[in-house]
This record gives C-alpha cells, structure tokens and sequence, in this order.
C-alpha cells in the first residue's frame, strides 16, 4: 500500500503528515505506523497526523494522531499547528482559521501573517479522573493554586513533586534547577510508565528563568525525548502559573524552538503560538517499510 505523505516540523517536534480524505488509511494497522515513524527503516517521525473529514457539523476537519509506538493519542500541539499550515498549503481550505475536531473535543487554529500558527488549545483540565490519574496514597501538598503529588520511583530510588495537568492529554510536570543535567532520559520512561497513570503521561522538565522565560525539556509518551512538545509547553506553563511562579504570558524555550504560551487562568483556553516548517514531500510502501522493520526486530 503506498501512501503520499509530507514531512513537516514545529519547532523540531517532527511529523509525517497524511491526507486520508484523498487517500484511504482504514486499512494501516498499527505496527504500520509504527514502521512509518520508525527513524533507521521509515520516514521517522515523532508523530503521525492524519487530515480527515469532519465528522460533526461544527468543525472543519478531523484531526487524529498517531506516536511513533503506533498507538493513537489525544492531542499534539505542535501537531496541531503543522496540522493547519498542511490544509492552508495544500489548498484543502482557504481559511486561515479552522476549528479542528480531535479526540476530545475541538480546538481553534489561526495561520498568522507573519506564517506563525496560533492555536486555541482550550481551558486545561485538573481533576483526576479526566487526565486520568490515580491519587489513592499519594502524598499532596499545595503551593498557591496549584496540587502537587509525591510519586515514587523505585527503579531510580527518588521521588518526585509533580503538577498534574491535562491539555487533551495526560502530563505530569516537574520543576528542576537545570534542565540540561534533569535526568530525562533515565527517568522519563518511569515518569510514562508510573501505574499512577493508567494510559501512560507526558514527563516534562521545566527550568524557570524570570516570570517570563522558562525552559522545557519532554519526555514524550509513546515517542521518547523530543525536541518540543506544545501540550507540555501549555502544561509547565499552566503549572508555573497555579504555583505563582509565571505571569501569564511565557516564552518557552525548548531544544527544537521557542513557543509562545499565554494563559489567563481558570476556566480560559491556553493559547500556544510558534513556528511550522515543511521539509518534504514523498510517497512510501508501507508493506515493504514494514518487513525491513520486521526484519530488522
């Protein structure tokens, strides 16, 4: 089966970005998207979007997304931003403003003059049981607005103080003094894995440098570190926020690029603003992708 595809970036964050409205996707399993993203033996990539048809009357498009293990997930922010530039670029629509529906919900997106992409990413969520979140054990304590949660890494022998916050997804958000020496990599995976998290999370790291700047490290679900991730920008910021540690417009610094995060507090949508970039366009057989992945193990 072979598929037409664009590869695009938001601030380093990578996607293979497909239109299923003119092509057929009901047919590609998961371990084939999996081999997609793959970054030795596919495209690489570490999401995949899918552009379908809408499939309630208020919105423009469907919005769907895959990570690189294959598993389909909620809500990518920087996603979301390559997701309107690809509809603008490839003349699916002539609008500059879309409503997109995804899993949960709809969000708002805005191609700006100045070829930036402004994303309404609607009011983050705190309780428990929309992120979801098992808390029964968990030491809590409160700082300003914000709860924060004890979770213990036995592997690792620590514990760590998390803000807990959905954008649509799952992310559990820590403060660190520096986030080039936070142990990412090592901690991470036991961040994603934790069984506080039924359906896995997001680990972020963030930095604070004034009420302004913070900066922001990911260990993403399903896809290992990545270079930004803009619904756990929208996340440390949130949670910096709560905690009275932001005002409520915040540069991000991430290792792929600077995004713009504003939030004006409860009840009120975060708004993401930061850079797309398409790199390329291609066709690929997924049956043979697949077996060089099968064969590689």
């Amino acid at each position: 089966m072979k598929l037409k595809f664009t590869k695009m970036h938001g601030a380093g964050n990578d996607f293979v970005v497909i239109d299923a409205i003119a092509q057929d996707v009901s047919k590609v399993t998961s371990e084939q998207w999996r081999a997609l993203a793959h970054r030795q033996f596919g495209v690489g990539a570490d999401q995949i979007l899918l552009v379908e048809k809408a499939c309630r009357p208020d919105a423009d498009f469907r919005y769907r997304i895959f990570n690189a293990d294959g598993g389909e997930v909620e809500q990518c922010g920087n996603g979301s931003r390559c997701f309107v530039r690809y509809v603008h670029d490839h003349s699916l629509s002539p609008s500059t403003t879309l409503r997109v529906e995804v899993m949960r919900g709809l969000i708002t997106l805005n191609l700006t003059a100045d070829g930036q992409v402004s994303v309404d990413m609607g009011a983050p969520a705190f309780e428990a049981d929309e992120i979801p979140f098992l808390t029964h054990g968990l030491a809590v304590r409160r700082e300003a607005q914000d709860t924060q949660y004890a979770i213990l890494l036995p592997e690792a022998g620590t514990e760590r103080w998390i803000s807990v916050v959905s954008m649509g997804n799952p992310h559990a958000v820590q403060l660190v003094h520096d986030v080039d020496a936070a142990p990412v990599r090592e901690e991470g995976p036991l961040i994603e894995r934790h069984p506080t998290f039924p359906q896995r999370v997001n680990a972020g790291y963030m930095q604070i440098v004034d009420r302004g700047h913070l900066r922001l490290r990911v260990f993403e679900r399903g896809a290992g570190e990545t270079l930004s991730c803009g619904t756990c920008a929208c996340a440390a910021v949130v949670a910096g926020i709560r905690r009275g540690l932001l005002d409520s417009s915040v540069k991000v610094d991430t290792r792929g690029g600077q995004l713009f995060i504003r939030w004006a507090g409860p009840g009120k949508s975060v708004m993401m603003t930061g850079p797309t970039k398409s790199v390329y366009e291609g066709e690929v057989d997924l049956e043979d992708l697949q077996q060089s992945a099968l064969v590689a193990g």
